[in-house]
């Protein structure tokens, strides 16, 4: 599939993906297919592109029932309509469109921006645990893996919601932490930190501070924070041998010290003491057979929207594998699990 992303008002930013044709044959057919069908798992508005000529086939049918099967918003696009015989619509939500043209292409763009994804952005990321002139220091890691001249997605989209909640922010890197804490004269309501200096941070805040991490705000963000909570148990539950799968929604390029392929592999041996395998997907890979694994370990997802986590947390739920994140599982190799949770107490009791 090809993606482009863009400024579509009022939804926002968004990515559009195309999807490969489905009229082939073969090996190559249904690899076109599969791919089509891969793509709704992360799909929160469906486009299905329909030739008026031919009107449509037995397959955008079977792809409209998934669309359906799947409560995505969506919209049936009948392009070429200046080469066809007659408008035939069946659709309540659809559109006559030429290419050549350009008849209701403008009211096309409209349609899809007043298409409101059903159950989109169920939890904020943490608007509503602050009020109006609270203060929260956010922990920000410059290191070798820090992109270059800006701050990572969810660092910068916590940082936006705070603001937009009227919160006074002050962001450090964790060598001044300490230092920014004691020149505030007002104790800061949160700590939200990034999850690989979770140890370092938890020893310089003073307990009576509510930490957290961007991880474990994007697990509830998400909507699926419930399974990960639980899955972190299984780290207690691993034996020699074992594999583990570590997963990451995006793609960059691997520093010397990664976080996923060399910090939290060499964390969790030495917690577990075993001698554990690894295995890592990143971007859109992820396995369609789980049954090798003793358990699955995500990033935050931050990349990703909720539907394509929710559909990779369903996955591991239906194979019976569990699954947890990143902040999760450096939390409790920290020994802080239970207090990184504290911002969240209707989940922390899940560990009780």
């Amino acid at each position: 599939p090809v993606s482009k992303a863009m400024e579509l008002l009022p939804l926002g930013a968004v990515v559009i993906i195309a999807t490969p044709g489905t009229d082939a044959t073969g090996t190559l057919g249904e690899m076109r297919v599969q791919k089509t069908y891969q793509v709704l798992n992360k799909t929160d508005i469906a486009l299905l592109i329909v030739d008026s000529t031919t009107g449509m086939t037995d397959f955008d049918r079977s792809i409209l029932a998934k669309i359906k099967e799947k409560n995505i918003a969506y919209l049936v696009v009948y392009n070429k309509s200046d080469l066809a015989q007659k408008e035939d619509i069946c659709e309540d939500n659809a559109i006559s469109v030429s290419a050549v043209t350009r008849k209701n292409i403008h009211e096309l763009k409209e349609r899809i921006a007043q298409i409101v994804p059903k159950n989109m952005a169920e939890y904020p990321i943490i608007s509503d645990k602050v009020n109006n002139g609270d203060i929260v220091v956010m922990v920000i890691p410059i290191d070798k893996a820090a992109p270059k001249g800006r701050i990572i997605l969810p660092q910068q989209n916590t940082l936006r919601e705070l603001l937009d909640s009227g919160c006074r922010v002050m962001v450090c890197r964790e060598s001044e932490l300490k230092d920014t804490l004691s020149a505030l004269k007002e104790k800061p309501k949160y700590v939200i930190t990034d999850s690989q200096v979770f140890g370092k941070i938890a020893d310089v805040v003073p307990k009576e501070i509510c930490l957290t991490s961007f991880s474990i705000l994007f697990a509830r963000h998400k909507g699926n924070i419930f399974p990960l909570v639980k899955g972190v148990a299984a780290l207690d539950n691993l034996k020699d041998n074992d594999t583990v799968l570590i997963s990451e929604g995006c793609t960059h390029h691997r520093q010397c010290g990664d976080i996923g392929t060399v910090k939290l592999p060499n964390w969790i041996r030495k917690y577990t003491g075993k001698n554990i395998r690894f295995e890592f997907t990143s971007g859109t890979e992820f396995p369609y057979d789980l049954s090798q694994y003793a358990m699955i370990i995500h990033c935050g997802g931050c990349m990703l929207n909720e539907r394509e986590m929710k559909y990779r947390i369903k996955c591991a739920e239906d194979a019976d594998i569990p699954i947890t994140n990143y902040g999760m599982v450096i939390a409790q190799v920290s020994g802080i699990l239970n207090r990184s949770l504290e911002i969240f107490p209707e989940i922390q009791n899940l560990l009780l």
